[in-house]
Formats: C-alpha cells, structure tokens, sequence
C-alpha cells in the first residue's frame, strides 16, 4: 500500500511506480511519493483481517470451530497459510472473534466478502448470536430527590 492505494507492483521506474489493483486498474505513483514512507509488497498474497462478535452468551470456542469449518475449501488463501482464527477482544457489547488470513492479492475484497458471508451464515445456521451494541443505563436516585 502506497498513499492509500493498494495493489500489485508492475513497473518500477525511474519517476513513477505502477500499480496494478484487484479491478485490473494501472494506478501510477510518481515514485517521490514513495520515497521515505513504509510499502508493505506482499506480491501475490495480502494479509486480510477481519472479525465478527458474538453474544457473551454464546460459547466462543463454538464459534471459532463454526468458522473454521466454513472457511474450509473456500477458495482464495494462499494454501501455505493457514487462516488464524480466535479471540480478539471482550468488547462491550461482544466477544470480537478475528480471522487472519492470506488471500489473493488480486481478489483481496472480492474474498473478503465472501469470507464474512460464510461467517455470517455458519454463525447464524448454528444459533450463534450476532448482537447490535448496546448499552445498559441504570438511573440512580439520590436521597435528595426521593425526599422531594
């Protein structure tokens, strides 16, 4: 990724860099925009990160072997990197379940799609509460006010 935009290096030049993107887009960066600043270049696989909640409720370990078996023979990993799959956060509406996983850099958000599909139908099929954020209030009456 290179001032916001992403995709695979074709050319580098003397003045510009080529960039091909997953909608078969050539996107060109004059190369003083890339010099100093961080290029993660992944070539053929990227990294994709996602997560999902669930209800505190339901049982973590459930939904992390749910949505393991529904990843499983999806197309688009790359087959030497296991998708890691876990706890990534106690949020205050949700336990937040993380996928890792290499992808495609080509077809980085078409898989992504796809992956959050399957997990919401795995986690759905299996009565795995997905919930909305909430909030609980508690109003407290002070002893001023109940003498009143």
């Amino acid at each position: 990724m290179v001032q916001g935009v992403s995709g695979v290096v074709e050319e580098i030049k003397l003045g510009y860099t080529i960039l091909t993107n997953e909608d078969d887009v050539k996107i060109t960066i004059p190369n003083r925009h890339i010099v100093g600043e961080i290029i993660h270049n992944s070539f053929e696989s990227s990294s994709l990160e996602l997560s999902i909640g669930i209800a505190y409720h339901c049982n973590p370990e459930q939904a992390i072997t749910v949505i393991t078996k529904a990843l499983e023979g999806m197309e688009g990993f790359d087959p030497a990197k296991a998708p890691q799959i876990g706890i990534d956060e106690f949020a205050d509406s949700s336990i937040n379940i993380s996928v890792r996983c290499w992808v495609k850099t080509t077809e980085l958000f078409d898989t992504k799609y796809r992956i959050n599909m399957a997990m919401h139908q795995a986690l759905t099929q299996n009565n795995i509460e997905i919930p909305f954020p909430q909030r609980d209030v508690h109003l407290i009456q002070s002893d001023q006010e109940s003498s009143s």
